[in-house]
């Protein structure tokens, strides 16, 4: 790499660190810089993931006031994130990179769908509840381990916009804040990013020079991600999620 190529992929990974914390879709900033500096698709993929790494850990420490008390959910729902991204890690490999492009824009489209919806549905939830007496399940029971681990197969695979669908996913089916939830996705993400990358370690080729950029960059991303992300009221934060998707879509279509 040239001088000018390590500095864009450095700052590529500092801008993933930041939007992946806050939102998701970082990878929407690395892969086509590191396309650029002539990687192959499938190892700019791979070092991509294994470069996001600390940036997802940095990210979920940043987050470590909102996660308090949510051990448990975290504990259930990373199961359902490793086999996704297990799963996923083994698709990227065994399937054309062409597998996903159909799929993927028509799952964040809905994902933003649903974010948009995401008060109104919590309300009438809510209304059903208290008509019937139930009480919500504080794990978002077998509909949101069986989404978030379908979503974590497409993370292992490629992981743009990942987070937009966790973050609707939960939004729907459990009764917390946004920013208890974004909490959440940080770990799941991390979680998801962690074991593609050792399953990547063993049978895929990578860059060792984009891996650090990226990682050193994601890192500090994510601190800054976490000090933003946290001032933002729950109606911003919609918002740039359904910004950041609808540009994540519009990426996806043109690729």
């Amino acid at each position: 790499m040239s001088i000018w190529e390590i500095l864009a992929v450095f700052a590529a990974g500092v801008g993933a660190g930041t939007i992946n914390t806050i939102v998701g879709s970082g990878t929407l900033i690395t892969f086509p810089v590191l396309l650029a500096t002539g990687l192959p698709p499938v190892t700019a993929t791979v070092s991509n993931a294994l470069g996001l790494i600390p940036g997802s850990i940095s990210g979920a420490i940043g987050y470590r006031r909102e996660l308090a008390g949510q051990r448990r959910r975290i504990i259930k729902l990373g199961i359902g994130a490793a086999i996704g991204g297990l799963t996923g890690a083994t698709l990227l490999l065994a399937l054309p990179s062409t597998a996903f492009e159909t799929i993927v824009p028509v799952l964040v489209a809905m994902a933003l769908v649903l974010v948009i919806l995401q008060p109104r549905i919590s309300k009438a939830v809510q209304r059903r509840r208290e008509h019937t007496g139930t009480v919500a399940r504080t794990d978002g029971g077998p509909l949101l381990f069986t989404g978030l681990m379908l979503a974590s197969v497409y993370g292992g695979y490629f992981t743009a916009a990942q987070g937009i669908i966790y973050l609707s996913l939960m939004g729907m089916l459990l009764d917390d804040t946004m920013q208890r939830l974004n909490a959440v996705k940080n770990v799941l993400a991390a979680v998801v990013n962690s074991i593609a990358a050792l399953f990547f370690l063993f049978v895929a080729h990578f860059d060792w020079t984009a891996v650090v950029l990226i990682a050193v960059g994601s890192a500090i991303g994510g601190q800054i991600g976490a000090k933003v992300g946290r001032r933002l009221s729950p109606t911003v934060l919609r918002a740039l999620i359904v910004a950041v998707g609808t540009v994540a879509i519009v990426q996806l279509l043109l690729r």
